[in-house]
């Protein structure tokens, strides 16, 4: 994959570049994570060399990259999974191996989002939702059924001792919460079909997160 597109950033337009990464830009994507997730965050959790050649390698087609003036400015990486592997409760590390996506199955028919983000200077530029697009069209382009994943829900702290996890979720659909994550990616065209427990440790989120997918619209 590679594609030239404008954004706007404050109203002046920028030109992107959206392609895949390549070992080439291991550095370039541990940058992101780096200027993305400052300290107090550990950069254990950042990505590693030995993750992003899994990715590379296992499954290139998911492993895409925003880049600006040569400088990579955002990331997003997915893996195929069967069914089975979806069965009953998962959680994000169960469902990624840990973000080495071994379990990668080249048959499977759900292609499943591990990680998206783009550096904070530009997140207002759209250039997250034009990555999810473009995971769509991996989505079509492979001809998978749906791409999936579990969406954190950052506002749910603030209303934990007065709805459920499901009934905050549904709360968003019908307006009554905004939360940054969930209506982010309802904006992108993604649809509830669930509440995970324990999904990620996330204290925000009280370790929720909502399964959230877009179903290819060209196969039934």
């Amino acid at each position: 994959m590679r594609k030239s597109l404008i954004v706007y950033l404050n109203g002046k337009p920028i030109e992107i570049v959206i392609r895949n990464y390549s070992e080439a830009d291991i550095e370039g994507m541990i940058e992101i994570q780096r200027i993305s997730f400052p300290p107090p965050f550990p950069s254990e959790l950042w990505w590693n060399e030995e993750q992003l050649r899994q990715h590379i390698t296992l499954f290139p087609e998911g492993a895409i990259c925003a880049e600006m003036n040569g400088k990579l400015i955002g990331s997003m990486t997915a893996l195929r999974v069967i069914d089975e592997q979806l069965q009953g409760n998962h959680s994000w590390e169960s469902i990624t191996s840990s973000g080495y996506i071994t379990n990668h199955d080249p048959l499977g028919s759900t292609l499943y989002v591990v990680d998206l983000c783009v550096i904070p200077e530009l997140r207002k530029a759209g250039i997250g939702k034009w990555l999810m697009l473009s995971m769509y069209e991996v989505v079509i382009h492979l001809r998978l059924a749906r791409l999936l994943g579990g969406g954190r829900m950052p506002g749910y702290h603030k209303v934990k001792n007065e709805v459920s996890a499901e009934q905050y979720l549904q709360g968003i659909i019908e307006g009554k919460f905004n939360d940054p994550v969930i209506s982010f990616l309802l904006r992108c065209g993604r649809m509830p079909v669930g509440v995970a427990e324990q999904y990620l440790e996330d204290e925000e989120s009280c370790n929720y997160a909502a399964l959230m997918e877009w179903r290819n619209p060209f196969i039934n």
